[in-house]
């Protein structure tokens, strides 16, 4: 239910910032089996956000330990059952200290073999942190180890690895557009050998095959409203009171989020953040503002359903058909 509530709130909240996100080849989408996600990692928790909206299963992500360093961050791992990773560099270290830990990483490892062996589906980006280069990074084993770990030592069967990349027009700017393609899955019972290098390779050329080697997607044929049907009479008036509502919120965590941000791949995280603060700030004050009035916890609690509305047709009035699972 909570991952629901929070995916529902992020696929609005990423085209509070983007115009569209263009998903190619969701046919190869496995539509059931333990499957592990391998995304290129361009734009930190962005990323994330993206991956959940567009699969229609429900994902187990992983990211980087010292994300939870942020009060925020960490509230969302919790209620969002993120898998923290810690990789070699985020190690303190001293001259004269102990080699690395390499078994650091053994508790979440082996909670993501338990999520596989239910056939769960886990986002793991194998590049280990998110960056602005254009292309794709040197790919850290851990992946490999990971999916050969679950073939070989355990009697997990049908496991994949699928691709996808993640292609931005302008990932710090609002209003432009995302590409996901999603990359032919990697089948690890067919997989011929348990040399993690070799893996990796493969992981690589797929990946980099639908990233820095794929532009950017084309429009595709826009959802063409029926005027004069009830229905998208009643989506209009919902769109039009969605952005009468969240306008002036949205466009003041923009503001605050470019004046914050110090590279390219924070504008969007900081303005679905303070956006999201600021819309149910501003939630809070129309239904103090309703409630004194009308002195009615119904009449609230339907106005609130009204925003609530508004605020998704906002987002989707124009392509609300060409989503997975909406």
């Amino acid at each position: 239910m909570i991952y629901s509530l929070l995916r529902w709130i992020a696929g609005i909240a990423l085209h509070w910032f983007y115009r569209d996100i263009r998903i190619v080849r969701a046919d190869r989408i496995p539509g059931s089996g333990p499957l592990l996600i391998a995304v290129n990692h361009q734009n930190a928790l962005v990323d994330s956000l993206i991956i959940s909206w567009l699969m229609p299963q429900r994902i187990t992500m992983t990211a980087k330990a010292t994300l939870a360093d942020n009060p925020f961050i960490s509230l969302i791992f919790r209620m969002m059952h993120v898998v923290p990773l810690r990789r070699m560099s985020d190690e303190p270290r001293n001259s004269g200290e102990l080699p690395f830990d390499r078994s650091r990483n053994k508790e979440a490892f082996r909670e993501i073999l338990s999520i596989l062996d239910q056939n769960g589906t886990v986002l793991i980006f194998p590049e280990g942190k998110s960056h602005n280069a254009t292309g794709l990074e040197p790919l850290k084993t851990g992946l490999a180890r990971l999916a050969l770990q679950a073939r070989d030592e355990t009697t997990l069967s049908g496991l994949r690895i699928l691709p996808v990349g993640l292609v931005f027009e302008d990932k710090g700017s609002p209003g432009t557009v995302v590409g996901a393609y999603i990359g032919e899955p990697i089948d690890l019972d067919s997989w011929p050998d348990s040399d993690r290098a070799n893996l990796t390779t493969e992981i690589a050329n797929r990946l980099r095959a639908v990233s820095e080697e794929a532009g950017l997607p084309p429009e595709r044929a826009r959802y063409r409203m029926e005027e004069n049907t009830l229905r998208e009479r009643m989506i209009s008036c919902a769109a039009w009171w969605g952005r009468l509502t969240h306008q002036l919120p949205i466009r003041i965590a923009r503001n605050i989020a470019v004046k914050r941000s110090t590279s390219a791949d924070e504008p969007a995280m900081l303005t679905i953040m303070f956006g999201i603060g600021l819309v149910l700030l501003t939630y809070a004050v129309h239904l103090t503002i309703i409630g004194a009035i009308t002195h009615s916890l119904l009449i609230d609690g339907v106005y609130l359903g009204g925003l609530l509305s508004g605020a998704y047709w906002a987002a989707f009035q124009r392509h609300p058909r060409e989503y997975p699972g909406r």
